[in-house]
Protein backbone atom coordinates (compact mmCIF):
# COMPACT_ATOMS: atom_id res chain seq x y z
CA UNK A 1 0.00 0.00 0.00
CA UNK A 2 1.44 3.37 -1.11
CA UNK A 3 0.99 6.96 0.67
CA UNK A 4 -0.38 8.98 -2.35
CA UNK A 5 -0.37 12.02 -0.27
CA UNK A 6 2.99 13.94 -1.10
CA UNK A 7 5.79 14.03 0.74
CA UNK A 8 6.34 17.11 2.96
CA UNK A 9 9.75 18.91 3.62
CA UNK A 10 11.10 18.10 7.09
CA UNK A 11 12.74 21.59 6.76
CA UNK A 12 11.60 24.52 8.59
CA UNK A 13 13.18 27.96 10.16
CA UNK A 14 14.11 28.20 13.86
CA UNK A 15 11.18 30.98 13.88
CA UNK A 16 8.57 28.53 12.19
CA UNK A 17 9.38 25.79 14.57
CA UNK A 18 9.01 28.00 17.72
CA UNK A 19 5.37 28.66 16.91
CA UNK A 20 4.87 24.87 16.50
CA UNK A 21 5.96 24.46 19.57
CA UNK A 22 4.40 27.34 21.39
CA UNK A 23 0.67 26.21 19.71
CA UNK A 24 1.51 22.63 21.05
CA UNK A 25 2.07 24.16 24.01
CA UNK A 26 -1.25 26.23 24.19
CA UNK A 27 -3.58 23.37 23.10
CA UNK A 28 -1.70 21.20 25.61
CA UNK A 29 -1.64 23.47 28.85
CA UNK A 30 -4.50 26.17 28.05
CA UNK A 31 -7.02 25.08 25.42
CA UNK A 32 -7.54 21.52 25.51
CA UNK A 33 -7.77 21.63 29.41
CA UNK A 34 -10.48 24.40 29.33
CA UNK A 35 -12.51 22.49 26.25
CA UNK A 36 -12.34 19.09 29.20
CA UNK A 37 -13.79 21.08 32.02
CA UNK A 38 -16.67 22.90 29.19
CA UNK A 39 -17.68 19.22 28.61
CA UNK A 40 -17.51 17.83 32.10
CA UNK A 41 -20.07 20.71 32.87
CA UNK A 42 -22.21 19.87 29.66
CA UNK A 43 -22.19 16.49 30.66
CA UNK A 44 -22.84 17.09 34.27
CA UNK A 45 -26.21 18.78 33.14
CA UNK A 46 -27.97 15.28 31.95
CA UNK A 47 -29.56 13.90 28.60
CA UNK A 48 -26.40 13.73 26.08
CA UNK A 49 -28.12 13.37 23.40
CA UNK A 50 -29.84 16.50 23.41
CA UNK A 51 -26.71 19.27 24.99
CA UNK A 52 -24.93 20.82 22.56
CA UNK A 53 -22.59 21.86 24.45
CA UNK A 54 -21.33 18.22 25.62
CA UNK A 55 -21.65 17.45 21.59
CA UNK A 56 -20.33 20.76 20.19
CA UNK A 57 -17.17 20.43 23.29
CA UNK A 58 -16.68 16.62 22.34
CA UNK A 59 -15.83 17.61 18.40
CA UNK A 60 -13.88 20.32 19.77
CA UNK A 61 -11.72 17.64 22.06
CA UNK A 62 -11.28 15.00 19.41
CA UNK A 63 -9.98 18.06 16.96
CA UNK A 64 -7.44 19.34 19.38
CA UNK A 65 -6.42 15.62 20.10
CA UNK A 66 -6.06 15.18 15.90
CA UNK A 67 -3.67 18.35 16.18
CA UNK A 68 -1.70 17.73 19.17
CA UNK A 69 -1.14 14.05 18.02
CA UNK A 70 -0.16 15.78 14.42
CA UNK A 71 2.23 18.08 16.13
CA UNK A 72 4.07 16.07 18.42
CA UNK A 73 4.48 13.84 15.45
CA UNK A 74 5.80 16.49 13.20
CA UNK A 75 7.96 18.39 15.68
CA UNK A 76 9.49 15.10 15.99
CA UNK A 77 10.30 14.70 12.12
CA UNK A 78 12.01 18.37 11.54
CA UNK A 79 14.81 19.53 10.92
CA UNK A 80 15.83 23.46 12.19
CA UNK A 81 17.65 24.98 9.68
CA UNK A 82 19.92 26.85 11.65
CA UNK A 83 23.36 27.98 9.89
CA UNK A 84 24.28 30.16 7.32
CA UNK A 85 23.53 28.58 3.24
CA UNK A 86 27.07 27.48 1.29
CA UNK A 87 27.05 30.06 -0.52
CA UNK A 88 24.78 33.29 -0.08
CA UNK A 89 24.88 33.74 -4.20
CA UNK A 90 22.49 31.29 -4.70
CA UNK A 91 18.44 30.32 -3.63
CA UNK A 92 18.79 27.96 -0.50
CA UNK A 93 16.21 27.55 2.36
CA UNK A 94 14.89 30.41 4.09
CA UNK A 95 16.00 32.84 1.24
CA UNK A 96 14.16 35.66 0.27
CA UNK A 97 13.96 36.16 -3.19
CA UNK A 98 13.19 38.84 -5.57
CA UNK A 99 12.25 38.08 -9.01
CA UNK A 100 10.34 39.22 -11.88
CA UNK A 101 7.44 38.46 -14.14
CA UNK A 102 7.48 38.46 -17.94
CA UNK A 103 5.82 42.07 -17.79
CA UNK A 104 8.93 42.85 -15.23
CA UNK A 105 6.40 42.86 -12.37
CA UNK A 106 8.50 42.42 -8.83
CA UNK A 107 7.76 39.91 -5.98
CA UNK A 108 9.46 38.89 -2.50
CA UNK A 109 9.06 35.44 -1.63
CA UNK A 110 10.67 33.68 1.64
CA UNK A 111 11.47 30.38 0.78
CA UNK A 112 10.18 28.25 3.76
CA UNK A 113 9.10 24.89 4.90
CA UNK A 114 5.88 23.23 3.99
CA UNK A 115 4.89 23.61 8.27
CA UNK A 116 5.12 27.59 7.78
CA UNK A 117 4.08 29.15 4.31
CA UNK A 118 1.71 32.01 4.20
CA UNK A 119 0.92 33.48 1.11
CA UNK A 120 0.26 37.20 2.83
CA UNK A 121 3.55 37.59 4.64
CA UNK A 122 5.39 36.12 1.40
CA UNK A 123 6.92 32.78 2.60
CA UNK A 124 6.71 30.18 0.20
CA UNK A 125 6.78 26.43 0.59
CA UNK A 126 10.07 24.52 -0.53
CA UNK A 127 7.67 22.09 -1.68
CA UNK A 128 5.53 24.92 -3.97
CA UNK A 129 6.04 24.57 -7.78
CA UNK A 130 7.89 28.16 -7.06
CA UNK A 131 10.22 26.69 -4.11
CA UNK A 132 11.13 23.63 -6.09
CA UNK A 133 11.90 26.31 -9.16
CA UNK A 134 14.04 28.29 -7.58
CA UNK A 135 15.99 26.09 -5.52
CA UNK A 136 19.95 26.25 -6.33
CA UNK A 137 19.72 29.34 -8.96
CA UNK A 138 21.50 32.50 -8.94
CA UNK A 139 20.83 35.99 -9.87
CA UNK A 140 19.79 37.00 -13.16
CA UNK A 141 18.68 33.19 -13.63
CA UNK A 142 15.75 32.98 -15.42
CA UNK A 143 13.16 30.08 -13.75
CA UNK A 144 10.30 28.48 -15.34
CA UNK A 145 7.43 27.46 -12.69
CA UNK A 146 4.67 25.04 -13.63
CA UNK A 147 1.13 26.44 -12.72
CA UNK A 148 -2.44 24.77 -13.06
CA UNK A 149 -2.98 27.45 -15.42
CA UNK A 150 0.27 27.01 -17.87
CA UNK A 151 3.83 27.84 -17.42
CA UNK A 152 5.26 31.54 -16.36
CA UNK A 153 8.85 32.48 -16.84
CA UNK A 154 10.48 34.25 -13.72
CA UNK A 155 14.03 36.45 -13.46
CA UNK A 156 15.69 36.40 -9.84
CA UNK A 157 16.49 40.06 -9.20
CA UNK A 158 17.64 39.96 -5.74
CA UNK A 159 18.52 37.08 -3.44
CA UNK A 160 18.79 37.77 0.67
CA UNK A 161 19.74 35.75 3.55
CA UNK A 162 18.67 37.22 7.20
CA UNK A 163 21.30 37.43 9.66
CA UNK A 164 22.26 34.23 11.12
CA UNK A 165 22.05 34.16 15.25
CA UNK A 166 25.34 32.37 16.23
CA UNK A 167 23.57 32.55 19.78
CA UNK A 168 21.21 29.61 18.32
Amino acid sequence: MSDSSPRRSRYITPEGFKKLQVELDQLWTVERPRVTQEVSVAAAQGDRSENAEYIYGKKRLREIDSRLRFLQKRIDELEVVKSAPPSEDRVYFGAWVTVEDEEGVSSRYRVVGPDEFDVERGYISIDSPMGRALLRKELGDEVIVRRPKGPATYTIAAIEYEPVDPGR
